[in-house]
């Protein structure tokens, strides 16, 4: 039998870079290397979409393809929305993007370059990135996967059984980063400001980057002579110094992401009581290989496991697999591939 040909390709935008990548009909990864280019939302809606189309044309030329071979499109966007295809007011793009139809407009781009309709899919930058590395642990199988990535914030994802994510209805859904932290269990920590506006503690300055300055003020009281209590550099240059001082085992900014890893021990142990996955996946920069050390990775995987089990059920402490992610900057724009050849598929099966 003659195998299906064509491909389809995923674009991962972000605030500041844009990147494409794609599949073949059969889901295996075309290319390992990422085409990668500006952003330019300083530019304007217009200078995005150009970006974006610039982007498929590259990847396409590298990879000896061409707009014929396009089967369809993902694109990967950060939240959040007003609805499907329409962006909401987001803090990393100018105010004028907010209500921008951002499916639309790409949607015309495609078919103006390719000279026909494009079918293009579009939704949650770290749900994409959960479907590329469920995709890489599935094997043919229908299992779900959890994807929690901690960074500047909270990425989390949950990937069902067909590869495909829990978008909802206007593409929020699994915005897991802004479910409260369950506070009783962290030590009586007061509820933190989060950057979504709400007071109410959500866990993610309690697991990322972003509330790191709360954090580090309310250890520092505890470390009276550390030199980060005396410094006068700005808080900012003090939070990204704590990664590097923990591999170096100082015991303030090991007791910061031992504490995260608590926390998101804690909050994974909730999401699986809801979603049930056979797999968790722990991304983010604190499992980067060449970002951190394999003692550190080890350590703060080991607490979050150990977090969770107590309150897991019985048949979830022995089924359940936490596992670092291992596609890095890769999974948005595969994932966004995934997803348009998948969508296709069910639109084939329909």
């Amino acid at each position: 039998m003659t195998k299906p040909t064509g491909v389809f390709i995923g674009t991962d935008s972000g605030a500041t870079t844009s990147k494409t990548g794609g599949v073949r009909p059969d889901g295996s990864t075309i290319s390992l290397k990422l085409r990668q280019s500006s952003t330019n939302s300083q530019a304007g809606t217009a200078a995005v979409i150009n970006g974006w189309v610039e982007g498929v044309q590259g990847f396409l030329t590298d990879n000896k393809l061409s707009w014929d071979d396009v089967l369809g499109v993902g694109l990967a966007l950060p939240g959040p929305y007003v609805r499907y295809g329409v962006l909401g007011s987001s803090p990393n793009l100018p105010p004028s993007f907010a209500g921008w139809d951002f499916h639309r407009d790409y949607s015309n781009a495609l078919a103006t370059r390719a000279g026909r309709p494009v079918p293009l899919v579009a939704g949650n930058d770290g749900n994409y990135g959960g479907v590329a590395e469920a995709h890489r642990l599935r094997a043919g199988r229908k299992v779900g996967v959890l994807m929690l990535a901690p960074g500047s914030g909270l990425g989390v994802a949950y990937v069902d059984g067909n590869g495909l994510p829990l978008d909802g209805d206007t593409l929020n859904g699994m915005e897991g980063g802004h479910l409260p932290a369950p506070l009783h269990l962290l030590g009586g920590v007061r509820a933190y400001k989060c950057g979504c506006g709400r007071d109410w503690g959500c866990i993610e300055p309690y697991t990322t980057i972003s509330g790191l300055p709360q954090l580090l003020g309310d250890m520092i009281a505890r470390y009276p002579s550390h030199p980060l209590a005396t410094s006068t550099v700005p808080i900012k240059e003090k939070v990204l110094s704590l990664r590097t001082l923990a591999q170096k085992g100082d015991p303030l900014a090991v007791e910061v992401f031992d504490f995260q890893a608590r926390a998101l021990g804690l909050h994974m142990a909730s999401l699986v009581i809801a979603m049930d996955p056979e797999y968790v996946v722990i991304g983010g920069g604190l499992m980067d290989p060449e970002a951190t050390t394999a003692e550190f990775r080890e350590r703060y995987l080991r607490i979050l496991r150990e977090s969770a089990q107590p309150y897991l059920w019985p048949v979830q402490r022995e089924r359940l697999k936490v596992v670092p992610a291992a596609l890095g900057d890769l999974s948005q724009a595969i994932g966004a591939a995934l997803v348009a050849l998948y969508t296709s598929r069910q639109n084939v099966a329909g």
